[in-house]
């Protein structure tokens, strides 16, 4: 049991540790920005998703690691990766609210159903192999960035500066 507690923790304080990161840096950025500048490095980040395709390579992880996990998981991640780099390709474009939306729900769920894949499958930390930093370091931080992203999509579009007229400065 004490390796699955290491497990959590290292997850937990990961959570921490991004909070604070995006709390003190990531957020008093970005707020400051128009929506689809905010969603830019975001997306970014999240077009890395491809490395969720390790859970599939044998070597990288145990022999033994669960093939529900192992699948949903990289299948998940690839699919969120398609529509980051999707939603990027078309932030300057109409679409492109509505495309980051869908990036956003399917990827928070993505990362979420991999916890639930995990604790279904009981899946033990060793297993993971050199993967382990993903969940325990990068998906926390995944997670966070979806949290913002909601953050972003949810804010009303600042109303264009228009330059009004002021006879006392003509």
């Amino acid at each position: 049991m004490l390796p699955q507690l290491y497990f959590f923790v290292s997850i937990a304080f990961a959570f921490i540790a991004w909070g604070v990161v995006a709390k003190q840096y990531i957020w008093p950025k970005l707020r400051l920005l128009p929506r689809t500048e905010a969603l830019r490095p975001l997306l970014i980040l999240h077009s890395f998703r491809f490395e969720g395709l390790a859970f599939l390579i044998p070597g990288v992880v145990s022999p033994d690691l669960p093939s529900t996990f192992a699948h949903s998981a990289a299948t998940g991640d690839i699919i969120a990766a398609t529509l980051a780099l999707v939603s990027l390709a078309l932030l300057s474009r109409g679409a492109a609210v509505v495309i980051a939306w869908i990036f956003n729900l399917w990827g928070s769920a993505d990362l979420l159903n991999a916890f639930y894949q995990a604790n279904a499958a009981g899946l033990v930390p060793g297993q993971l192999g050199v993967t382990y930093f993903i969940p325990t370091l990068v998906v926390p931080l995944l997670l966070i960035t979806h949290g913002l992203a909601f953050r972003i999509l949810l804010q009303r579009e600042p109303a264009a500066k228009t330059r009004t007229w002021h006879p006392a400065k003509s």
